[in-house]
């Protein structure tokens, strides 16, 4: 077990004092910790050999390849925590799921949920479908030692979209079709979900893995009040069957401004913010108790340093009132990025907020 106190009251490891866990806990760090979504992939050419010939769902189920891409990013760009290299759609293919991910495309299933009897479809995730899981963070955190290890899983919705879409949307035309028009079945298939969900961040944590973080990509897609209705109940569910392992939970969406005070009260501990609204604003809708993660536009990081460090430091002045931050994008790396300016953003970060 590694970075918590589990409830069986073991003691903290060493990755319990660390600045990323720290921030979580809203408790003071030396320095604001940084981390990035997608900070393992396309943008490193270290990346693109390994993965090289290797389809994406299969590159997740090697654990070795797994350890090796994990820990890129943190030799590199010396980021305060490593995230579980895996795509979203992994448990939904440990099931039985005939989906697969298509270059420049994203997950595709072959055949979307649409009905009540498609359910079926859906049975529950064991440790056994995802032993590749916890032997590669059994690697892993031998390896990071003090650095926390983030595990991962898309949220409900998120899954619900691709599965019902059959694909990425825009739209989430039939998504939305059956939240509106058939909100048992899609109460029933995103409980179903939590379930599958829940499981695959037991697994990670049982493995060793010191937070984790829900993302739930498209919601951003919705109203609040269909967010509250039809969406809220499945992620909360999620976030309380691990809450008794004492690790951070973090959440995070995209175009979620309106969103973020419902995110919070689904029971994340860290709220994950995109570019859209600033800190000091977001900390607002979020309300007390909550550290926020983010929230630099990736795409900033296309432009010179100057322009950089001083688009950073607005994010680090926005959030000099909160009770916890990790410095984060407020979305993923983008493939094209520059990996020397993730490594300066982070050495400007750490140096900038040291305490």
């Amino acid at each position: 077990m590694s970075g918590y106190a589990s409830p069986a009251g073991q003691q903290p490891t060493q990755t319990y004092d660390s600045a990323f866990l720290k921030a979580c806990r809203r408790e003071p760090v030396p320095h604001t910790p940084v981390w990035f979504m997608r900070q393992a992939g396309r943008s490193l050419p270290e990346y693109r050999k390994v993965r090289e010939g290797v389809p994406m769902l299969e590159s997740c189920m090697r654990p070795e390849l797994v350890t090796e891409i994990t820990l890129q990013p943190v030799r590199r760009h010396h980021v305060d925590a490593a995230i579980y290299f895996s795509d979203i759609v992994v448990p939904l293919k440990a099931i039985g799921l005939d989906l697969d991910i298509k270059p420049g495309v994203g997950p595709v299933v072959a055949e979307p949920i649409r009905t009540r009897a498609d359910l079926a479809r859906l049975r529950d995730l064991t440790p056994d479908d995802v032993s590749y899981v916890t032997e590669a963070i059994g690697l892993l955190t031998s390896e990071l030692g003090a650095t926390p290890l983030i595990g991962f899983a898309g949220a409900p919705f998120t899954l619900a979209s691709y599965l019902v879409e059959g694909g990425p949307s825009r739209t989430y035309e039939n998504a939305k079709a059956m939240m509106y028009g058939d909100p048992e079945l899609w109460a029933d298939l995103l409980d179903r979900l939590a379930d599958i969900t829940a499981a695959f961040l037991k697994v990670q944590i049982e493995a060793g893995a010191s937070a984790v973080q829900l993302f739930d990509s498209w919601v951003g897609a919705l109203a609040p009040a269909d967010y509250r209705r039809s969406v809220m109940p499945a992620s909360a569910k999620v976030f309380d069957a691990v809450a008794g392992y004492g690790v951070p939970r973090i959440h995070f969406g995209v175009g979620t401004g309106e969103l973020l005070n419902l995110m919070g009260e689904a029971g994340a501990d860290v709220v994950g913010v995109d570019w859209r609204i600033p800190l000091d604003e977001a900390v607002h809708r979020v309300g007390p108790g909550k550290a926020l993660q983010g929230n630099l536009d990736p795409t900033v990081l296309f432009t010179d340093k100057d322009t950089v460090e001083a688009k950073a430091q607005e994010v680090l002045d926005a959030a000099a009132g909160l009770e916890g931050h990790v410095f984060n994008l407020g979305h993923g790396v983008m493939p094209h990025t520059d990996p020397d300016a993730l490594t300066r953003l982070v050495d400007y970060v750490h140096t900038s907020t040291a305490r």
